[in-house]
């Protein structure tokens, strides 16, 4: 069964951000967030159930960035708060479990969810979770995983909460990503504002100068 993981993102200056984070139950998301958040590992956890959380505060690019990490249960009965969620979802990262190929192809679906419920420019990140494992374990090969996120236009990375492996580049990078975007979005708008009022100041000097010359007639 699916799980869902909504990430938050307070930037202290200027940005707010909304992460979400899809993951499937048995790929070792729990796991993954605690090391992310908490930098710690362990095998004792249970299925999450209702809604978790974990909170982080990163810095990036010399800013402060407060992450709020919600930990959604992925069974039939939550799934219309999840799907909710997708609505003001700035990033989503998507994971499967490296051992498991049945994870794997059940990402296409939930892309398919996300075209459907998310925005149009929502960033993506696709992650291929439990990289430690020995390779006579693996079902889904990086190749694999790699072509399924060139086929979508979105980042790759392969994971490991008991090593350690890119789970930090993982949460920073998709950050970048949405502050970047977000950063070029009202770089667009601003100029736009500018073109604007320069246009209507000619127009508004205009219509002074013709009232000047009424009066003065």
């Amino acid at each position: 069964m699916p799980q869902l993981t909504i990430v938050q993102i307070g930037v202290v200056v200027n940005f707010n951000l909304a992460l979400n984070f899809f993951f499937f139950t048995g790929v070792g998301k729990s796991c993954l967030l605690l090391r992310f958040s908490d930098g710690s590992f362990t095998t004792s956890f249970i299925t999450t159930i209702g809604i978790d959380f974990k909170i982080r505060t990163i810095e990036l690019d010399a800013k402060r960035i407060k992450l709020q990490i919600w930990d959604t249960a992925g069974q039939e009965r939550f799934r219309t708060i999840t799907t909710a969620y997708y609505r003001g979802a700035m990033g989503i990262l998507l994971v499967y479990d490296v051992t498991d190929e049945s994870s794997f192809n059940n990402i296409r679906n939930w892309i398919r969810n996300i075209e459907q419920h998310a925005s149009d420019n929502v960033n993506k990140v696709l992650v291929g979770n439990k990289a430690d494992m020995d390779e006579s374990k693996r079902a889904v090969p990086t190749s694999k995983g790699q072509a399924l996120a060139d086929e979508y236009g979105i980042k790759f990375f392969e994971t490991s909460a008991k090593t350690n492996l890119n789970v930090e580049e993982v949460f920073f990078s998709i950050a970048r990503d949405i502050k970047q975007r977000l950063s070029e979005t009202d770089s667009k708008i601003e100029p736009q504002a500018i073109r604007i009022n320069q246009s209507d100041q000619p127009a508004s000097g205009g219509a002074a100068a013709h009232k000047s010359t009424c009066c003065g007639s």
